[in-house]
């Protein structure tokens, strides 16, 4: 059964939970995960694939974005229906719970303090519980946005 993480940021900034969520998959990546990151649409996967590369000035996360060229990289941004080969971790961006996130041994929910965040992430808490998902939730301070657990 998927496990299910909510890391909830004590910040409203969309930039935040975006810096975030690069960071988390970075460190899942270093850990020897493979990532699948589910956005809504295309324009938010090519800002999330540009923040890929910048988001750290001493490294990146060597990843594939869907609609470009794949590099079979253990990392991969999508906004489909269909999340290919992963099945390790998902980290959920999107305003909708993916119909494929059964599939995943772990799933992330990035939370700030951002009003539609909240109340699209609540609406994806309430949808894992009431389907008995064993869920955890990670409220960090400032001082601890930057730990993640992969």
């Amino acid at each position: 059964m998927t496990s299910i993480d909510f890391y909830v940021l004590p910040h409203s900034s969309m930039e935040q939970r975006l810096d975030f969520a690069c960071r988390w998959t970075q460190k899942a990546l270093r850990n020897d995960h493979s990532v699948y990151v589910a956005v809504d649409n295309e324009k938010q996967a090519d800002y999330l694939d540009r923040l890929f590369w910048q988001f750290s000035p001493d490294s990146f996360v060597p990843h594939d974005c869907e609609g470009k060229p794949q590099l079979q990289a253990r990392v991969k941004i999508g906004f489909g229906d269909d999340c290919g080969d992963f099945h390790d971790c998902l980290v959920n961006l999107s305003q909708q719970v993916p119909g494929y996130f059964s599939r995943f041994q772990r799933l992330a929910e990035i939370v700030c303090q951002e009003e539609k965040v909240l109340a699209n992430t609540r609406q994806h808490y309430n949808f894992y519980q009431h389907r008995g998902y064993p869920i955890e939730t990670h409220r960090l301070p400032d001082k601890r946005a930057d730990t993640a657990r992969p």
